[in-house]
């Protein structure tokens, strides 16, 4: 899809997706981030939401690969902006993914080539509370 292609407004919704414990402990390892509220239940226990919860970092790149069912040959990240982890996500817990094109604007250097779309990204658990929201900008060939 080109960049005169974008619709201001337009919605994608992604599948659903359940975390699991492997998830979780792919992910220590990948990272390196072993802190207990991810990997100890019994502390997690003494605190207070009770129970080992997945790292920020894991939703963000499980909900950000959920959207990327449909490979445009013509557009890639080019970045992120305002990333927050507004809820904890449980293991057994089920994510979906929703974005809004919210916005596009001109490359300041390569007008001619390239222009910027703006995405809002809202991640939603089981229970439709939002655990994490960002806005991605994509760089797309005009």
């Amino acid at each position: 899809m080109k960049f005169s292609e974008y619709e201001i407004g337009s919605t994608r919704k992604s599948f659903s997706r359940t975390i699991t414990e492997a998830d979780i402990v792919t992910h220590a390892g990948q990272t390196g981030d072993f802190y207990p509220h991810h990997m100890d239940a019994e502390w997690c226990a003494t605190q207070p939401f009770g129970k080992r919860m997945a790292h920020g970092t894991l939703i963000l790149s499980v909900g950000i690969g959920m959207m990327a069912g449909e490979i445009n040959p013509e557009a890639m990240s080019y970045g992120y902006e305002k990333v927050r982890f507004i809820k904890p996500v449980f293991i057994g817990d089920t994510i979906t993914v929703t974005s809004e094109i919210i916005g596009s604007r001109d490359h300041p250097k390569k007008n001619d080539q390239f222009g910027f779309i703006d995405e809002k990204v809202t991640i939603t658990n089981q229970k439709n509370e939002v655990v994490l929201s960002l806005f991605k900008i994509y760089i797309v060939n005009r």
